[in-house]
């Protein structure tokens, strides 16, 4: 797979990746910030649905830095940061501690989902922007297909999950997440990271490999008229 290092997408196709990235990333932050909030136990440790989800989005920017370049993986956070913020909120509030409020819940403002909102915003430029910096520095100098990814995932979800849980968390409104986000922050970086390192990691080189075949087929001939 080292000659996936000089495949680029067509010019003509990156509007469309670039709309469809967005769109994945802005219902991955939604669908971890409602997760988020609801607590499991591992083995006796606690942490939250949330860690299942969220890889799926370096999986996402990983690949878009390789087959697209990092400017433009840049741009896709830009434009689903603030989209992500805002339906996060509303979706937090309606389905706040995982029940259906209704949407006259949204008439009082809910500070407790706001500052989960607020908090994933942070976390996700931050996570993201350097998942972005070290994917694209180590697939450089590394010839080894799977460095670059899951070098990004060790210090990209660290990043996020620090940042994240303490402005979420830290003196929160909410008992259990005040006394436990620290020993849950931990959790939930272990699990996020096993899931990438063992899932990710091998999905994102079977996804390369199976874009880099399909960039490279031949036009079908024209049928005779």
């Amino acid at each position: 797979m080292n000659s996936a290092h000089a495949v680029q997408t067509p010019v003509s196709r990156v509007p469309f990746y670039l709309s469809l990235l967005v769109a994945f990333h802005i219902a991955i932050v939604i669908a971890s910030n409602y997760l988020v909030q609801l607590p499991i136990s591992l083995l006796g440790f606690h942490s939250t649905w949330g860690a299942f989800s969220f890889p799926f989005i370096f999986l996402a920017t990983d690949l878009t830095v390789r087959l697209i370049g990092k400017a433009e993986a840049r741009r896709v956070i830009t434009r689903a940061m603030l989209p992500a913020l805002l339906v996060s909120y509303i979706v937090g509030v309606i389905f706040h501690e995982g029940r259906f409020n209704g949407w006259e819940a949204l008439q009082t403002f809910n500070s407790f989902v706001f500052r989960i909102a607020l908090a994933s915003f942070a976390a996700y430029v931050l996570g993201q922007l350097l998942d972005i910096q070290v994917f694209d520095r180590i697939r450089q100098k590394s010839h080894a297909w799977w460095m670059a990814p899951a070098a990004a995932s060790v210090f990209g979800q660290a990043l996020d999950t620090a940042a994240f849980f303490s402005i979420a968390f830290w003196r929160s409104a909410d008992p259990f997440m005040a006394a436990n986000w620290v020993e849950i922050a931990l959790v939930d970086y272990v699990i996020k990271l096993a899931v990438s390192l063992l899932l990710f990691v091998p999905a994102y080189g079977v996804v390369l490999a199976a874009l880099v075949r399909s960039m490279r087929m031949p036009a079908a001939p024209a049928a005779a008229s």
